[in-house]
């Protein structure tokens, strides 16, 4: 029984949140925050956090912090029945505690360690179907008042709402995580990755492949290694009148340079020593699709000549034989070389370079699209949580810190590496910014300058290994078995490196 008189803003409050939960599954996140400042507000308290149980080890972690110490607030958790947020989660009850000093289920170490202290808390579980998934803790009532009756009940109306949009959120993010699993799944079965992009300069250059797409004119990607070429060729065929015909990508910088002509353009039996059947070359096989030439300018100077009468002719003929194939063939060339300079020192056809550079397209490095980086690292948590059989939630907002300051010089596929590690060393919910083996660079990338090879190996190897035993608390069997190797080699190798805690 309600034995005050209902604020008409506070229920104009809540009928607003009410209708965001109901429309919006998106941005769970945003939607928890605003749901936590309002229940801030109309209980008048200081600070406020979310605290969201885990059900794999019976921890709490505190998913949003409010208030002037709420960043330092986050790196901390509880366990299971710790403090008065963790009795609230054990006994699945609301609680007002008005006087923390004297009551004993109140730990004070969170409250000592950011300098925020700590007079009064009320608590009130977030059920769904009846079970605790989390605690709303509101912190000091302002002005040195105590928390009263209304507004446990207010919070417990917000604390309703908030797992309400949880349960929304999560039943909405399994959906869409399974499509996005079933379309990655689809896609690399057919061989062609996911795009993840949203930056504008990565935006703008998709547009201009997509409207690039629709003509068979050559394309020229440009850019570093490991931005994205290969990706953007799979796009550019896929936005192609011929997206249903073959796509054949070939790397010329790893094929031999006594092969690259039989591969590119086939042969025939006897043509030298071990052609002891026919073979159909990569243009007959891309014959109605797109070619993707990765590393264009490794192309041996003599099979360049070759190739331009393809782009001029569209004919050839295979090693050994004089008959001649026609073939219907779209060219997408890549590289990530001065392939000007190339031009001028005369180590690439002139004449080939202007048949290839009609839609030229040049690729920003990741350090100029910072914005993908988020997406991309989430992207990539997800596939080795899916691969490693992890359930690792995120990463921290330092760890973020680390992936945004940092300059990648390797690129998306640095960023994918570094990911990867991460995932394997990590134990915990979220990645802490230690589990990434960056840390070197961030000082400066010149560790490795003016070092021989076996030293800069041996730079690296200890950086990694540090990293990894911090990681793990210094334990070195259990160093060991994420690295994959002996733990008396372990032993060993921490000698010769000197890796001093």
């Amino acid at each position: 029984m309600i034995r005050f008189q209902i604020d008409p803003h506070k229920l104009e409050t809540l009928i607003e949140i009410n209708n965001l939960i109901n429309t919006d599954y998106t941005d769970v996140k945003t939607l928890l925050t605003r749901i936590i400042e309002s229940a801030t507000k109309l209980t008048e308290g200081e600070a406020s956090s979310l605290i969201l149980v885990n059900p794999e080890n019976n921890k709490l972690y505190f998913e949003i912090a409010l208030g002037s110490k709420g960043r330092d607030v986050k790196k901390f958790s509880l366990k299971m029945g710790e403090g008065i947020a963790g009795w609230v989660a054990q006994n699945n009850k609301s609680l007002i505690v008005n006087d923390v000093e004297r009551d004993r289920r109140f730990f004070s170490d969170i409250s000592k360690k950011i300098g925020f202290p700590t007079s009064s808390i009320l608590a009130v579980p977030m059920r769904v179907k009846d079970k605790c998934v989390g605690v709303i803790e509101i912190i000091n009532k302002k002005g040195g008042k105590k928390f009263n009756d209304e507004d446990l009940w207010w919070l417990e109306i917000f604390s309703n709402q908030a797992a309400i949009a949880i349960q929304n959120a999560r039943s909405y993010q399994k959906v869409r995580e399974e499509i996005f699993h079933l379309r990655d799944e689809i896609r690399t079965e057919k061989g062609f990755h996911t795009f993840i992009g949203k930056s504008p300069a990565i935006l703008e250059k998709l547009e201009i492949a997509k409207r690039a797409a629709k003509s068979d004119s050559s394309i020229l990607l440009l850019g570093e290694s490991g931005v994205g070429k290969e990706l953007f060729a799979e796009q550019i065929h896929l936005h192609s009148p011929r997206a249903e015909n073959p796509f054949i990508r070939v790397n010329c910088a790893a094929l031999p340079e006594n092969l690259i002509e039989s591969e590119l353009f086939g042969h025939v039996r006897g043509a030298f020593t071990d052609a002891i059947t026919e073979r159909r070359g990569r243009f007959e096989l891309a014959d109605g699709g797109t070619i993707f030439l990765d590393e264009i300018g490794d192309l041996p100077f003599n099979v360049q000549a070759k190739l331009l009468r393809v782009l001029q002719e569209h004919s050839f003929e295979k090693v050994g034989s004089s008959e001649t194939i026609h073939v219907d063939v779209r060219i997408v060339a890549a590289t990530n070389k001065d392939i000007e300079g190339e031009v001028e020192a005369g180590r690439f056809r002139t004449d080939l370079y202007y048949r290839l550079n009609v839609l030229p397209i040049y690729i920003p490095p990741l350090r100029e699209r910072k914005e993908d980086i988020p997406l991309l690292a989430d992207y990539f948590l997800k596939r080795f949580n899916r691969e490693i059989k992890k359930q690792i939630k995120g990463f921290t907002d330092e760890a973020m810190e680390v992936l945004l300051t940092y300059s990648w010089p390797g690129n998306v596929r640095e960023l994918e590496n570094a990911i990867e590690r991460a995932v394997v060393i990590t134990e915990d919910e979220y990645i802490k910014p230690e589990a990434f083996i960056l840390q070197a660079f961030s000082r400066g990338e010149d560790i490795y300058k003016n070092k021989s090879l076996k030293e800069a190996v041996n730079t690296f190897k200890r950086e990694y290994i540090r990293n990894v035993l911090r990681q793990n608390d210094w334990k070195q069997t259990k160093t060991a078995k994420l690295l994959g190797i002996q733990r008396t080699y372990l032993s060993r190798l921490i000698k010769e490196l000197n890796i001093t805690r």
